[in-house]
């Protein structure tokens, strides 16, 4: 992290905390990258996730996509959730699976299930970036939805802006400084030239001011 004052980056964050009760929902913190010397078109396009430190997302939302043992633990949990019915009953239709994708942050599914979702459902989920996580038969519900929400995604194709969540505004200064540092290395760790390829870096809320933090 020797490229981003850590000084600067506090006071970035303090920026975007401030702005914070001009809201009244609680907004979410972006990490927005612009890639340089990177060509798309010819270089090697990459794809990694990575755990940050703290929760990414207020109000984090997970559907499982179930058999009937995982099925009867969301309902129990009071967890949303999708039987392999009602996800035939969708017959591939691009709407009905496009609202189901927008509906909820991620999605967990039975590892029974998930090789046959391209066929029930179509490659609507994965368009959307959202293609479940596997679902061990002896996993937890509750421990892997935690997990789910501390980890980001990040993928380059056809744009060389990157942009992901990094925490929202309700965390504090170290949670916040923690996650971002956790992403931002991640990210090099991913990149052919690794800093080289870093043209500029930026924090912001959602309805908020761009913070720019490198250069």
């Amino acid at each position: 992290m020797s490229k981003i004052s850590g000084d600067d980056l506090r006071a970035s964050i303090r920026n975007v905390l401030a702005e914070k009760e001009a809201r009244k929902f609680i907004q979410t913190v972006d990490l927005q990258i612009k890639l340089k010397n990177y060509d798309p078109a010819k270089d090697k396009r990459f794809s990694g996730t990575v755990k940050l430190p703290n929760e990414m997302r207020n109000n984090f939302t997970v559907c499982i996509l179930g058999d009937h043992s995982h099925c009867e633990k969301a309902k129990e949990a009071g967890l949303p959730f999708k039987t392999v019915e009602e996800l035939k009953s969708m017959n591939k239709n691009k709407k009905l699976v496009r609202k189901l994708a927008n509906s909820y942050h991620a999605f967990l599914a039975s590892d029974s299930l998930i090789r046959k979702l391209p066929r029930i459902l179509g490659p609507g989920l994965s368009k959307a970036g959202k293609f479940p996580t596997v679902l061990g038969a002896s996993e937890d519900l509750k421990p892997k939805i935690e997990e789910l929400k501390r980890t980001v995604k990040f993928q380059l194709k056809k744009e060389i802006n990157l942009a992901i969540p990094v925490g929202h505004v309700n965390q504090d200064e170290d949670q916040l400084v923690h996650n971002i540092i956790t992403a931002l290395n991640f990210l090099v760790s991913l990149l052919k030239k690794h800093w080289q390829n870093i043209g500029s870096v930026t924090i912001k809320s959602t309805m908020g001011k761009p913070q720019r933090v490198y250069p």
